[in-house]
Order: C-alpha cells, then structure tokens, then sequence
C-alpha cells in the first residue's frame, strides 16, 4: 500500500458522458439517464458510458430497456439497482443502421429539449409517472415507438409481449454466443 494515494479510476472522457444512476425508484417508467459535461466527476453511484453516440441515451432510456431492468436488476429495498454487467451487458438490442440511429437522436433531442423545458424541476419531480410534464411524456412515449420499430415493425400490445420478446432475443444471443 506505498502507492495508495494513486488509487483512481482511470477513464475519462474526451467530450461526455452518460450517466446513468445505480439506483432509481421503481415506480419510474423510465431511468433518469444524462449527458454531462467531460469535467463532470462521477461517483461509483452511477453508471457511465464515455464519450457514447448519442442514440444510445434513447436505448437507455426507453420502455423497452426500463422492462428489461425490473426483470433483471438487482434491488436496494424495493428500489431498482441497475448494473452495468447485469442490465446493460445482457440488454438483447438489435444491430441498427445509421438512418436508424440518426432518427433515435432526433428523440433523444425532443426529450432533452422538453426536459429543459421545466429546468427548474428535478429529475425526480419530472420523472414521477403522476407528475410527468405532458410535453416530455409525449416525446418518451415517441421515443419507445422508435425503439420498438428498431425491434419489429409491429407495436407490442403490452408490456409482457415486450419482455417476452425481449427474453426470445436474449435467448438467441446467449445461443450464438456459446457457438463462438
């Protein structure tokens, strides 16, 4: 231990990053993710992405991912204690092309333009399913549309059909994954 005053994470990033929080209430329908700044000094509170494409924030961000985490995440009480390894690694997204991307950040644009729209909440106050500013819950529920069609052309009727779907395709990913 002569050199324990160098103990440091040692990623950085170049522009921004990602951020998305280790623990989020479970009565949000989506996780409250952010871009922040490069000088922005994270805790081990949050989870980051360096320097990310912008269209992963709609992947995170989206009802399709926020199912996805309550069946696998871990949990802080009955909070959401989401996880990189566990949430993020094994979320089954499909390959998209660069059409498919550009219209993802078009969304994530919309949801962080509204959100500014009310700067002086919180992310709590803007994020409670009761509260939601009707402008940032329309250009959520736009997004999820946009992450849906990334999956199949034909909307889910509802939220099991989603984690079903999502546990096929996960299914299929482990199976080529152990033919490697």
């Amino acid at each position: 231990m002569h050199k324990s005053h160098q103990f440091r994470y040692r990623h950085e990033a170049k522009k921004n990053l990602l951020i998305v929080p280790c623990t989020s209430s479970e009565k949000r329908n989506y996780l409250t993710c952010g871009f922040f700044d490069s000088k922005y000094i994270t805790l081990n509170s949050t989870q980051v992405i360096y320097d990310p494409e912008v269209y992963l924030f709609a992947v995170l961000s989206c009802k399709m991912h926020m199912i996805w985490t309550k069946a696998t995440a871990g949990a802080l009480e009955s909070r959401i204690r989401y996880s990189a390894l566990i949430c993020y690694n094994t979320f089954p997204f499909p390959d998209i092309n660069d059409d498919q991307k550009s219209i993802l950040e078009q969304h994530v644009f919309n949801v962080l333009d509204e959100r500014e729209q009310h700067s002086e909440k919180t992310m709590a106050q803007l994020y409670d399913p009761d509260k939601m500013p009707a402008g940032l819950r329309k250009a959520h529920h736009d997004m999820d549309l946009a992450i849906e069609q990334c999956y199949r052309l034909q909307t889910f009727k509802s939220d099991e059909e989603r984690l079903e779907y999502l546990f096929k395709l996960y299914e299929t990913m482990i199976a080529a994954e152990d033919k490697i």
